[in-house]
């Protein structure tokens, strides 16, 4: 079964905006929290209306559905420190606000001193993770290219997860994650973002995508758990996040499911999305014959 129309359809629904910027953070080893945990003060502080849209979420507690992610970028030890902030199915009404937000944080400064940092360099983002052509930075996930040459389908690949994933299953962390816990995570987690997340549709579409992703040949899981601690400004207290580290081969390729993994490497998937886990990343494999 070909699921790539339905797949494409739930892409589409799926804004995206980002940028990777360039730090300058005199006396203080910048940290995503740091950063994540000034930025929502200062958010907060300016517009208490779109800290609960984008920031936090809306609605019950258990469904709120924070609009944005700060990750590392990529490691270039010229331009360090560097973080990629994107933004998810948020209107270009609260943009100005959002950035806004950066130059009060700025200021705000970083660990116990308060240290001011600056954004010295800023770079939007498009689809294949560089720079975006024109003065618009802002595209759907349907857009997203498979960074890999050669058939998408069918060339090998592995997917690494560099930041703890989290699924949770039975009231437990998933320690060995198969492609079906793979693919079923990256489903529910762009449903959510399009705000289709419920119904008869989205429980036909969750059982054919598992039934692709047991279809597909893949290798084991290697990884290991790893442990972290995160501050939460809403909750005012740390959360301890466990999860597993680690990647799977695919060596016949994702098959018809390319879309859905395209799609979730700029959306995270899992629990703790919002602090940069589950982050996905798609690179080359061998063929196993």
């Amino acid at each position: 079964m070909d699921l790539r129309p339905q797949l494409a359809s739930l892409l589409n629904r799926v804004d995206v905006e980002a940028w990777r910027l360039w730090l300058s953070t005199p006396g203080v080893r910048a940290t995503v929290p740091m950063l994540r945990g000034v930025w929502g003060r200062a958010l907060r502080h300016l517009d208490e209306d779109a800290y609960r849209r984008v920031f936090v979420g809306e609605g019950p507690p258990n469904l709120r559905l924070p609009r944005y992610l700060l990750r590392p970028a990529p490691p270039d030890p010229v331009r360090a420190p560097a973080v990629e902030w994107i933004v998810l199915n948020v209107g270009p009404g609260l943009e100005e606000v959002l950035w806004r937000a950066w130059d009060v944080a700025a200021g705000m400064g970083l660990g116990s001193g308060r240290s001011p940092f600056r954004i010295r360099k800023k770079l939007a983002l498009g689809p294949g993770g560089t720079q975006a052509p024109g003065e618009v930075n802002r595209w759907n996930l349907s857009s997203v290219s498979w960074p890999l040459t050669g058939d998408p389908a069918s060339t090998p690949c592995r997917l690494d997860f560099p930041a703890p994933l989290r699924l949770i299953a039975g009231g437990g962390l998933v320690h060995s994650p198969a492609m079906g816990d793979i693919a079923a995570a990256s489903l529910r987690r762009l449903a959510e973002l399009a705000g289709m997340a419920r119904g008869e549709v989205y429980r036909d579409l969750t059982r054919a995508v598992r039934r692709q992703a047991v279809g597909l040949r893949s290798g084991p899981w290697r990884g290991e758990r790893v442990d972290l601690v995160r501050w939460s400004g809403s909750q005012r207290r740390e959360i301890d996040l466990y999860g597993v580290q680690g990647g799977l081969d695919l060596p016949f390729g994702p098959g018809c499911l390319w879309p859905l993994l395209a799609g979730a490497q700029w959306t995270h998937i899992g629990k703790g999305t919002v602090f940069g886990l589950g982050s996905m990343r798609v690179s080359a494999g061998q063929r196993n014959h």
